[in-house]
């Protein structure tokens, strides 16, 4: 599956990080080193494809896109992999509503995020994989999970033993009841009867009746949820990455659920750090197509926001934090913007090297946004077309190849 083109990334000098470039861990709760000048392995779970990208969705593509930004400033050997569910539940649910093909909802709204990635200036993953290209894929982790009693038959259904993995759910800290509530709510069967454990999940789902179906040494069928991203993350990356990324929502069960299917199928660690950024919401609730209360990128664009804007306005929060999206939110991000632009229409200027070495520290402590938009202000409001040659034009270059935006 394609991606979208890469922006164009300014030659910045360098950047120094002494302290190393930190995370916050879901699993551990804390910061920790993430990333190194020998690996630096990022992947991120993609969209699923029944509707147009959110103010949610973009802004955790957007914070780990600045992870991604941070580490190639570092001199990190960055690798990035994202995935697309392009068969699953909600996108057939979607396609019967509309009274059109999946494959026809799929293929637009991926069109979509890729023009929204675009337009945010997001840099692409190297490998940007479809749930329908991975089946192979999928089938074989199935197989060998089958084989090494891993996992098991349910009538035509294969799920997945979550007691294989001595650590099944330290990543989220949830009860038993929490995780139960939570499986049912988010895709899961715990009801189903047949299976060894209630949370066991599911890996390969048997031909239905009406739904699509691919031929498969597993029969006919076509895969579950997490193992999809599970099995595409070690074929591009590896047995073991630096950083499993994805909103909130998805600490558990997904990420819990396919951290435990890779530890089975290599017997390594999956990730060495849980990043999870904080959910958007819209007048105190959750921003989701369930609610039907959804701010989309698309609609923005085609309004004539500037994305500047709304990457900026994205980032005046801590990534970790639930917050609001709002009108008064995205016009502050447009003051900014015209502050900044009007600092570097000038030619001269005061020196932006500290300025610039104080946006690296903020990113390089687990994003702190906040501080490094902080530290552009303070040197945006000092600017009054005297000082250093090219001061200006340097922190224009910093600005786009650190924060990714382009003035």
């Amino acid at each position: 599956m394609i991606s979208w083109p890469t922006p164009f990334i300014p030659k910045i000098d360098e950047g120094s990080y002494p302290n190393g470039i930190t995370m916050w861990s879901s699993e551990f709760e804390r910061p920790i080193p993430t990333g190194s000048i020998s690996h630096a392995d990022l992947y991120v779970c993609g969209i699923t494809p029944y509707d147009a990208t959110h103010m949610g969705h973009a802004a955790t593509y957007v914070a780990f896109d600045l992870l991604h930004r941070v580490w190639l400033d570092a001199g990190y050997p960055a690798r990035y992999v994202q995935n697309v569910t392009d068969i699953d539940d909600p996108l057939l649910v979607r396609a019967a509503e509309r009274g059109v093909s999946w494959e026809y909802i799929a293929e637009n709204e991926t069109q979509l995020f890729r023009e929204d990635m675009t337009a945010l200036r997001v840099i692409p993953p190297m490998a940007y994989i479809g749930a329908v290209e991975s089946i192979p894929l999928v089938v074989e982790a199935v197989e060998r999970l089958l084989e090494s009693g891993h996992a098991y038959w349910v009538e035509d259904d294969v799920y997945f033993d979550v007691a294989s993995d001595p650590d099944f759910g330290g990543r989220s800290h949830l009860s038993v009841e929490q995780q139960l509530e939570i499986f049912g709510e988010r895709g899961g069967d715990p009801d189903r009867i047949g299976k060894r454990a209630p949370l066991d999940c599911l890996l390969w789902r048997g031909r239905r009746e009406g739904e699509p179906f691919w031929e498969s040494s597993l029969g006919a069928g076509r895969p579950g949820w997490h193992i999809e991203c599970t099995a595409i993350a070690l074929k591009y990356l590896g047995s073991s990455i630096d950083v499993q990324g994805g909103g909130s929502d998805l600490l558990f069960p997904h990420h819990d659920m396919g951290a435990s299917e890779a530890y089975a199928l290599t017997g390594n660690r999956f990730a060495r750090n849980f990043v999870h950024a904080g959910m958007i919401g819209l007048e105190g609730e959750k921003m989701s197509k369930s609610r039907g209360n959804l701010v989309f990128v698309s609609t923005l664009r085609q309004a004539g926001i500037d994305p500047n804007a709304i990457r900026l306005a994205l980032m005046e929060g801590h990534y970790r934090s639930n917050r609001d999206w709002s009108e008064a939110l995205l016009d502050r991000a447009i003051e900014r913007l015209q502050l900044w632009r009007g600092a570097l229409a000038h030619s001269r200027g005061t020196s932006a090297t500290d300025s610039i070495d104080r946006i690296r520290e903020s990113l390089a402590n687990d994003l702190d946004t906040p501080s490094a938009l902080a530290a552009v202000d303070k040197w945006a409001l000092l600017q009054n077309g005297e000082g250093e040659v090219g001061g200006p034009g340097k922190m224009s270059r910093a600005l786009d190849a650190l924060l990714g935006i382009a003035i």
